[in-house]
């Protein structure tokens, strides 16, 4: 399955002038969607980003169940950082692609 780039609906001028906020969006995803809200770039990996917390969250919350629950928060945490190292990069090249499984969900327009 090919992931999806859609970077045609963006210009390179936002692209090259938010690539840090792309960044930051996967570490504090509150810096890029109160200091770059204009631009549909920040806004994507801001909402990717997003959903990796949400993700941590839900791993925390099933982490709590002995035995069970630890393998799969475990595996759930190894999940979201790997998803979170595949944003950093996205971002850095200056591409606007989902991430596995969790990233055609949008919450953040």
């Amino acid at each position: 399955m090919a992931e999806e780039n859609i970077n045609g609906s963006v210009d390179q001028k936002d692209i090259d002038d938010n690539k840090v906020m792309g960044i930051l969006a996967y570490i504090i995803f509150l810096i890029p969607l109160l200091a770059a809200k204009e631009s549909p770039f920040a806004r994507f990996h801001t909402n990717q980003g997003f959903l990796i917390f949400l993700l941590y969250i839900a791993c925390s919350v099933i982490f709590i169940i002995p035995i069970l629950g630890w393998i799969v928060g475990l595996l759930g945490y190894l999940f979201a950082f790997v998803c979170m190292i595949i944003g950093i990069i996205n971002a850095i090249g200056g591409k606007m692609k989902d991430l596995p499984l969790i990233g055609k969900f949008r919450i953040i327009k």
